[in-house]
């Protein structure tokens, strides 16, 4: 299936304990541009993230944000630095015999000491969090892909309009182009005629004339050329993937016959196809670059 690079998803998990949401939106790229905002206490799954959304997304400049709340209580605890305490204790006896001061130091007194009690938070269960957040984190991709899909089939039976119109108008040129000569040998012969009177025409001199006229606008190779382009874009679609660089190379080399063939157009009709021609392969370049 073909995708688009525009697309966007979002998802969020709720338990007793968190409510992670995870939204990501994309716009075109010609490489994977991944931009991750989220909470610092997130930062240390960061590589695991991209290595996931990697198995989901190979183009596309992608914004990912990841925002968390915590619903749980008592996530600190108190700590008790008992080499400390014992130190400031040892200070204070010294203190006592230095100074000749009693020593009337008591439990909440030293409980107030810097750093003898402390507040830490109690460490996360990484493993449970990563649980959360890769689970989110890859329905999030698996909806942001879907909405690629739809979008990238909307963008399939657009392209694959546009390819039958340029075969029509392939059609047209190789339909017309035998037609050119034989006009060309009729309005020779009867320029001559006009020219010579009762002369003779020389029929092989007319030949070689018609010969040179048509070498110079024979344009069979650039069709079949262009007419391969186009089959080998529909396969393209129709097998679908990670497509959207190498369409982009075809439609440059489906231009680069459009163009010769355009150059060498000495017809009016062929003229106004071979530039019908460059204008739906321009919007079908346009079109490509919305394919990853």
């Amino acid at each position: 299936m073909i995708k688009s690079m525009t697309g966007f998803g979002r998802f969020e998990t709720v338990t007793d304990e968190y409510k992670i949401s995870v939204e990501m939106k994309a716009v075109n790229h010609r490489y994977l541009d991944l931009s991750i905002k989220m909470p610092k206490k997130f930062n240390f799954f960061e590589a695991g993230i991209r290595n996931l959304l990697k198995n989901y997304i190979q183009r596309g400049k992608v914004d990912v944000f990841i925002t968390y709340e915590d619903y749980t209580e008592n996530k600190l605890c108190l700590k008790y630095n008992s080499a400390l305490a014992a130190e400031y204790m040892d200070y204070f006896a010294r203190m006592e015999t230095q100074f000749g001061i009693r020593n009337d130091v008591t439990v909440s007194t030293l409980s107030r000491c810097p750093e003898v009690l402390s507040m830490e938070e109690v460490p996360e269960d990484e493993e449970h969090m990563w649980k959360l957040l890769s689970e989110t984190v890859e329905e999030a991709a698996r909806r942001f892909v879907d909405t690629r899909v739809t979008e990238g089939e909307n963008l399939k039976a657009d392209l694959q309009g546009k390819l039958n119109f340029m075969t029509s108008l392939v059609d047209f040129i190789e339909e017309r182009s035998p037609r050119i000569m034989e006009e060309y040998r009729t309005r020779l012969e009867d320029k001559v005629k006009e020219l010579l009177s009762n002369t003779t025409i020389d029929e092989g001199r007319i030949a070689t004339e018609v010969t040179i006229f048509a070498d110079k606008i024979c344009v069979d190779e650039e069709t079949v050329r262009l007419r391969s382009h186009i089959e080998n874009t529909k396969a393209e679609l129709e097998a679908g993937g990670s497509v959207g660089r190498k369409l982009d190379f075809i439609a440059q080399e489906m231009n680069r016959e459009a163009n010769t063939i355009l150059s060498k157009a000495n017809d009016l009709e062929i003229s106004d196809k071979a530039i019908a021609l460059k204008t739906e392969i321009e919007k079908v370049r346009e079109q490509i670059q919305n394919i990853e």
